[in-house]
């Protein structure tokens, strides 16, 4: 017999650590080669981890609520065979030299320092008479400006759970009203410039209000969209649209679609559709922004929000939606928002995105100015198809005609895209939806 450790394989770009949400086995248990044994949590989505061997679960290395970083061993199995038979051992987790610690304004010193004494500890701990649960990096800065307990006490955690994560701590010593006096310690005092705390009025809790604790996923949604927001200058372009032929191409071929590829046909691929040609119409519109650098994206990679069961919000990406055809993208939306609503997204599903579209038309809304997600530089929100008298134009004059109706909202990064390329923009998609062929194969 040998042992195998069991490591936090990589989830996708940008995705350095994971949270444990719970083991789907125990120590001693047998588990088969790719059957999911631990659930975790990333900044995007949660998602199950599968062993790729077979064997029994010898030890537990990060227990529920543990951060692992990507790399990192989180079990050991036992498993047939000698080490000289066994399948290649993942690379062990790369040190704190190889993997940097991002924390804003401090001297890449001070984080080297930190993250020696992060990786000197091989499990969170707490202070002594404490019963916080601190990360070693967040004690780590706690121990060197000198935090007391009740300090500690006092800091809202926005972790899992109410833990008190990295930013938590460093907002609490950028905001501190009387710091400590220095002490010798093994960790050089970080410095964070000063930021003035956002102003909000106190809030008064009546008799029978009920407090609700945001969860982690509706934190992550609540910091991103401050955040767009701080960032983007938000600028909105409206236009209505007669979607009257994409109404009857639907209904001609919904049915037929569905008996033969066994896939429920809706209006979203046809939206999909209309936006992959307007940017390459316009592909200046498929860009995101660094700093004083424009980023041109060569994928067309367009996210989709989904509302979920419980009342959050998650963006699965169509990748490379250029690339697909009518068909070949209702397969691709279907089968995101199936499993986005069912929790089966893997974090590479919700990475990536170029470009993103919202339906506010799916809950009645006639329209909306959704916020841009970050680093994208637009977004399109579709109302809800409606029927209407319009005026139409034709060889014989004009006329009135119940028509299907649809308001689209463009809204876009002021800093890269003007209003000229912004109204351009929208306007090619309005001509694609409202000009579609009823030819048109699927």
């Amino acid at each position: 017999m040998a042992e195998y450790k069991l490591l936090l394989p990589s989830m996708g770009e940008g995705v350095m650590e994971a949270t444990i949400i719970s083991w789907l086995y125990n120590e001693g248990d047998t588990v088969k080669e790719d059957e999911s044994v631990v659930e975790i949590a990333t900044d995007k989505v949660d998602s199950d981890v599968p062993t790729p061997v077979s064997g029994k679960i010898i030890k537990i290395l990060k227990q529920k609520d543990e951060v692992a970083k990507i790399g990192e061993a989180i079990a050991i199995l036992e498993v047939a065979g000698t080490e000289d038979g066994l399948a290649a051992q993942p690379q062990e987790p790369k040190s704190a030299d190889e993997v940097q610690t991002e924390i804003p304004n401090v001297d890449p010193d001070v984080v080297k320092g930190l993250e020696e004494a992060m990786e000197s500890s091989k499990t969170a701990t707490s202070f002594e008479g404490s019963d916080l649960y601190l990360s070693p990096l967040v004690k780590s800065i706690a121990q060197s400006e000198k935090i007391s307990d009740n300090e500690l006490q006092s800091i809202k955690g926005s972790g899992l759970e109410g833990r008190i994560t990295k930013e938590d701590i460093l907002a609490f010593v950028s905001n501190r009203t009387a710091p400590a006096a220095p002490q010798a310690a093994a960790v050089a005092p970080v410095a964070v410039a000063a930021t003035p705390p956002p102003f909000s009025a106190p809030l008064k809790v009546g008799a029978g209000d009920e407090i609700i604790q945001m969860d982690r996923v509706r934190k992550i949604i609540a910091d991103a969209m401050v955040k767009s927001k701080h960032t983007a200058p938000h600028v909105t372009s409206f236009i209505e649209t007669d979607v009257t032929n994409v109404v009857k191409w639907r209904t001609k071929h919904k049915d037929l679609f569905e008996k033969r590829e066994g896939e429920k046909l809706t209006y979203m691929p046809i939206f999909v559709k209309a936006i992959v040609k307007a940017i390459q119409d316009f592909p200046m519109i498929n860009v995101s922004v660094d700093g004083d650098k424009i980023i041109k994206k060569k994928n067309i990679n367009i996210g989709m929000a989904t509302a979920l069961p419980d009342g959050n919000l998650i963006v699965p990406v169509i990748k490379n939606a250029d690339q697909l055809s009518l068909s070949g993208l209702a397969k691709a939306i279907n089968d995101l928002a199936h499993r986005a609503r069912n929790k089966k997204l893997r974090p590479e599903d919700t990475q990536g995105a170029t470009y993103t579209i919202s339906n506010v038309g799916g809950f009645g809304n006639l329209m909306g100015t959704p916020i841009i997600p970050q680093p994208q530089v637009a977004i399109l929100a579709v109302g809800a198809i409606v029927k209407k008298p319009a005026v139409l134009e034709t060889k014989d004059g004009d006329v009135i005609a119940i028509r299907n109706l649809m308001f689209m909202s463009h809204s876009y990064d002021h800093r890269v895209v003007d209003g000229s390329l912004g109204g351009m923009f929208l306007k090619h998609v309005h001509d694609y939806l409202q000009n579609w062929d009823l030819d048109t194969e699927i």
